[in-house]
């Protein structure tokens, strides 16, 4: 049974490597949230077992969860780097499938139909009026016009802290584009990762429930930043180590159990 026990201490060590690993790995990825390890003990009795002599049989993997703790902001200077200041996701869907994904990163730029993107990845905005008030919650894709209705060239955009995005003509003028919709989860730690820096909803997250920067539960956008990775380089060295050491036990665990075996085979020789 000890070699059990062990095994799976190993097993459960190894992985905390990996997730240990996996957040280093990521220390310069933009809006990148680090995930640490959550361990459960295991026991086996039945209904007749005496409670003080029940034994443990090791420890499982429960859960391996984000923590979406703001990280630090860094100036860049362009117009389009947006970071946000508390809570909530950027909204974006993809041009070729239509699916919608939630991210941390706010490096975006325009492509060629002045669509706002991360490069891959439609900006989702509520639709606003010349006011700057909402006029829908449901988002549509953020998208500049090369020209305004006097045929003036677009010359600039900005993002307002309360997600209002403005785009700017050579003739002076300024037409709102959108504000940037901002989404929550009752679960955060329940999005699922899918690379990028990005997340999809699921059942254990909820639906995404969109609101403006801000407002509410919702943190203010700073233009001309971005969020870098959360990960705690020197956290992570403790705990890489602390990992390593629990590896290294079991393994002289193992090792033990093995000798005494073999000593009590030794025993009829």
């Amino acid at each position: 049974m000890s070699f059990y026990t062990s095994l799976n201490g190993l097993k459960n060590a190894q992985t905390d490597l990996g997730v240990i690993a996996h957040n280093i790995a990521n220390v310069e990825t933009t809006g990148f949230k680090k995930s640490g390890t959550t361990f459960a003990d295991v026991v086996a009795s039945s209904a007749q077992t005496d409670p003080r002599m029940v034994k443990g049989i090791g420890a499982t993997l429960e859960s391996i969860t984000q923590n979406f703790t703001l990280g630090p902001i860094e100036q860049t200077g362009a117009s389009l780097d947006v970071a946000i200041t508390g809570d909530g996701f950027f909204t974006m869907r993809s041009a070729d499938s239509g699916k919608t994904i939630y991210t941390r990163n706010g490096s975006f730029g325009i492509d060629d139909p002045g669509f706002i993107t991360d490069g891959t990845n439609r900006l989702q905005v509520l639709p606003t009026d010349a006011n700057g008030n909402v006029t829908s919650t449901t988002p549509v894709d953020a998208q500049i016009a090369p020209l305004n209705g006097a045929g003036a060239e677009f010359a600039g955009v900005t993002v307002a802290a309360n997600g209002i995005v403005s785009a700017s003509y050579a003739d002076g003028s300024v037409e709102t584009v959108g504000t940037i919709a901002l989404a929550s989860f009752i679960a955060p730690t329940g999005l699922k990762q899918i690379g990028s820096s990005n997340w999809e909803s699921t059942g254990i997250s909820g639906a995404a429930r969109y609101g403006t920067p801000g407002s509410g539960q919702y943190g203010s956008l700073l233009s001309g930043a971005i969020e870098r990775s959360n990960v705690d380089i020197a956290e992570e060295l403790v705990g890489l180590i602390t990992a390593q050491r629990n590896f290294q036990a079991n393994a002289k665990a193992i090792d033990t159990a093995t000798q005494i075996s073999q000593t009590v085979i030794n025993l009829r020789t």
